[in-house]
């Protein structure tokens, strides 16, 4: 169990059994993000962690071969939030241009501070729809220039690449990753095959 003292005005010192070091001087819990001063826990499921991993593993398969980037997969935590710098969230997937992440930044211990260009988002069950639009608002606002919201339940995804500008891909379509990754191209219903189909 998880357990709270207060080191600072935003900087509580927490401690359990699985803990990452920061360079703030406090320890965040795995599965937790750190959001207005306050510990949040993530709803995951089976599915969403699956759906996480089939968005990790088709956006690495495009990358790699290309050498365009790092690739990261769920629970990899950013700290890049310009309007609350103690703010803590963790992507469901994440890619960085190799241009925007240096070697030497992925050397850095710590939460990262370099806003990623592609984030996925997977909703869960339990997810509120106000909680799932404050963080594909956070992360535009970081600078993020496109923030997938997978819908496993309904085989759909929302693409934000401002706060007015989304497309809506559904089982039917070709997911784009545009801008960052232009010549991107997945059928959808490939992405949301499982092997229970």
């Amino acid at each position: 169990m998880a357990t709270m003292t207060a080191v600072g005005p935003s900087a509580p010192y927490i401690r359990d059994d699985y803990e990452e070091p920061t360079d703030r001087g406090f320890v965040l819990p795995r599965g937790f993000e750190f959001v207005d001063g306050q510990l949040q826990e993530l709803n995951v499921s089976q599915l969403s962690s699956y759906m996480a991993g089939e968005c990790f593993a088709r956006i690495r398969e495009f990358v790699r071969p290309r050498r365009l980037g790092w690739v990261f997969p769920e629970g990899t935590s950013y700290q890049c939030f310009a309007d609350d710098p103690t703010r803590i969230r963790r992507a469901d997937a994440a890619f960085h241009l190799l241009s925007k992440l240096t070697l030497e930044q992925l050397r850095t211990e710590g939460y990262s501070k370099v806003v990623p260009d592609l984030v996925v988002e997977v909703v869960s069950t339990h997810d509120g729809a106000d909680e799932v639009n404050r963080k594909w608002m956070d992360w535009l606002k970081a600078g993020v220039s496109l923030v997938w919201v997978v819908h496993p339940h309904d085989r759909t995804i929302h693409a934000y690449t401002a706060p007015r500008s989304v497309q809506l891909f559904s089982e039917s379509d070709i997911l784009t990753a545009e801008p960052v990754l232009p010549e991107f191209r997945l059928p959808m219903g490939e992405l949301f095959a499982t092997p229970a189909d």
